[in-house]
């Protein structure tokens, strides 16, 4: 189901830098409403991941060790990475790399739901671009989870959409860098 027509994200929030040297690293904060163990199903469950993250998973992230591809979701040519989970303690840690970049998920109990915590390794040039995707991300996630799905929202159709134009000026000034230059409405000439 596609229905990003209702969807508008809030301002950027939940959101913070760590910086040491070159090395970027993106820390996303959200509360969800769903238990840690609805949330950790939802991270890593192949069939869970189609519906809201900005990449496909041919085998289960929830086993330490397993090789598994992950298939970056509306890029221009097929991006495929293969990682082995290296730490997974149900539901509570969960860490891989996608690509050249770490990935940590931390689920923390919280009156009924979940302080999700993400740590990302982003180039410092696609930082505010990261932090507004994983945003949309965890919006579709929670809606998701609640039942209300509104379809995945990433990759080039996330590009477009002027949500994620918005979020990305948002982080970028909060981050204090430079908005990428590259405009995906401009016409190319």
């Amino acid at each position: 189901m596609m229905d990003h027509e209702q969807y508008a994200p809030g301002p950027a929030r939940g959101a913070q830098v760590h910086k040491d040297g070159e090395k970027w690293t993106l820390i996303l904060v959200r509360e969800l409403r769903h238990a840690p163990e609805e949330v950790w199903q939802a991270l890593t469950d192949p069939s869970h991941l189609r519906e809201w993250a900005p990449f496909e998973a041919d085998a289960s992230l929830g086993t330490v060790g397993t090789p598994v591809n992950l298939i970056t979701v509306g890029a221009p040519t097929p991006q495929i990475s293969e990682t082995r989970v290296t730490r997974a303690d149900a539901p509570r840690v969960l860490e891989y790399n996608w690509g050249d970049k770490d990935l940590r998920w931390e689920l923390e109990r919280l009156n009924g739901g979940t302080r999700l915590t993400l740590w990302h390794n982003i180039d410092r040039r696609f930082i505010a671009w990261g932090a507004a995707g994983w945003q949309i991300c965890f919006d579709v996630l929670d809606r998701h989870l609640s039942g209300n799905p509104i379809g995945r929202l990433v990759g080039a159709d996330a590009v477009k959409f002027g949500g994620w134009q918005r979020l990305t000026a948002e982080y970028a000034k909060q981050f204090g860098v430079e908005k990428p230059g590259w405009e995906p409405n401009a016409t190319k000439h």
